[in-house]
């Protein structure tokens, strides 16, 4: 059985081995008024999603029994809250990892606490913005794209008769790109419309979040009939 919030604060969970990063990261956010649970393991870390509704995850990706990724592929199959990865692992092919695995969001190790609490407050507030759909201003509430239906009220999508199950992240990118239907929507400008920050050179956030989609949408990697890609430019949804 789910545990529900007792209140109207939103309840996080700190995944670390690292028990001071761990206690740090609670300090920082309690001192935010949300409420903090913390798992050493990302075994521990299931057991505790699958019996509390929390609002956010933060995991470390080199854990025992159960890295990060892996914990991130096992929420991702039940639950769609926001999930930020926080490592000291900083290729390239490690984020890219991390986001196909369903991950928000990404912070490299080390980090000022302070930065991840405003992370945190970025993805909840878009979170939010999904839940409480009608204080968003927007003319048009719903796309039917062929056989894709996408509803903002509902935060639904549903493709030939199936329900796609897409994190808040991913029904934002596939909102503005319907919302855009017909015209090529650039990385940078996906990105900052999505993160609300300053895109940088060599982002590929974007990229890996479309290949995740497209995955769900069980779209033909190199001929996708909804998301296609134009080479050099970006993205768009005829």
């Amino acid at each position: 059985m789910i545990i529900n919030q007792l209140d109207n604060s939103c309840r996080i969970l700190v995944v670390d081995d690292d028990k001071e990063i761990a206690n740090l990261l609670r300090v920082a956010l309690e001192q935010e008024e949300y409420q903090v649970d913390i798992a050493n393991d990302g075994i521990s870390a299931l057991e505790q999603i699958n019996r509390i509704a929390y609002d956010l995850a933060i995991l470390d990706v080199m854990m025992p029994k159960m890295n990060g990724y892996m914990l991130c592929s096992k929420i991702r199959e039940k639950f769609y809250f926001p999930i930020l990865m926080v490592t000291a692992k900083g290729t390239d092919m490690d984020k890219i990892t991390g986001l196909m695995m369903g991950a928000d969001d990404y912070i490299l190790k080390p980090f000022n606490p302070m930065e991840v609490v405003m992370r945190v407050k970025a993805q909840l507030r878009r979170q939010h913005l999904y839940n409480n759909a009608k204080e968003k201003e927007t003319k048009v509430t719903e796309y039917e794209i062929g056989k894709l239906y996408i509803c903002q009220n509902s935060r639904s999508c549903v493709l030939d008769g199936e329900k796609l199950e897409l994190t808040p992240t991913e029904f934002d990118i596939l909102w503005y790109l319907c919302e855009k239907s017909g015209s090529v929507v650039t990385s940078e400008e996906l990105f900052e419309h999505v993160w609300g920050e300053k895109y940088l050179e060599n982002n590929n956030t974007v990229m890996a979040h479309i290949t995740r989609i497209r995955e769900k949408m069980h779209e033909i990697p190199r001929k996708p009939y909804y998301i296609k890609t134009v080479w050099g430019v970006g993205y768009k949804i005829d």
